[in-house]
Formats: C-alpha cells, structure tokens, sequence
C-alpha cells in the first residue's frame, strides 16, 4: 500500500511541474514541445492508474501481484525490449541527419520507450496470455 501512494504522489508531482512548466513557457512552444507534454501526460496516467489499481486492491485486502499479473509485466517488458532495440536504431539513425541535440534525443528516445511499454501492456492485458 505504500508503493501505490508513492507512486501517486510522485506521478502527482510530475503533473503539476509539467504543469508549471508549460505555464510558465517564455519562447513560443513547438510541435516538438506539445508531443513532449503529451507523452508525459500519457506516462503519468499509467502510472496513476497502476497507483490506483494496486491502492483498491490493497484497500479490499487482496494480494499486491499474483501470477497472472506478474506474468503479463514479464511478457510486456520482453516484448518492449524488443521493439525499443528498434526505436533506438532510428533514433541512431536520424541522429545524424537531424540537426537536433542529443540530450533531445535521448529524452525522446526515453520517453519513446515509456510509450512502448504502455502500448504493450495494454495490448498483452487486453489479449491475454496464450497458453505455451
């Protein structure tokens, strides 16, 4: 129960400096900068929604992780392993023909694999697991 609060409280503090961030904005915001503040918008609420499930189900008495859930986050982080191999490829790649700095790049390449791993959680949770 207390990782679900830290959890919450750091995923709320996060949103609120994001927040100040892009109200405080002083050079005119690109398309770059509103793609940036909608992956993190994504991120944080996966993470508020990871916070939430784990805060109900330990509010209702029930297990923290069971096996089912364990291996669902086993088979998202193989396959997004996989997939971010490939994301940092491009990101090598278009590193030499962009003109854009690598800390840029490295931030978007992070924050590329967060959005991987949501999308293959989301896919495997609602798929299912296969029987091997």
């Amino acid at each position: 129960m207390k990782r679900a609060v830290i959890v919450l409280i750091i995923a709320a503090l996060i949103l609120v400096i994001t927040g100040i961030w892009f109200a405080t904005a002083t050079k005119n915001l690109n398309i770059f900068d509103f793609a940036e503040i909608g992956v993190i918008i994504l991120v944080i609420g996966f993470a508020f929604l990871f916070g939430y499930k784990k805060l109900s189900s330990a509010l209702k008495g029930e297990p923290a992780e069971d096996e089912l859930s364990r291996k669902v986050i086993q088979k998202t982080a193989a396959l997004s392993y996989y997939i971010s191999l490939y994301l940092w490829l491009a990101v090598m790649f278009f590193s030499d023909k962009a003109k854009i700095e690598s800390h840029t790049l490295i931030g978007t390449g992070i924050l590329g694999m967060a959005v991987i791993f949501a999308v293959c959680w989301t896919i495997i949770r609602f798929r299912g697991i296969r029987n091997e």
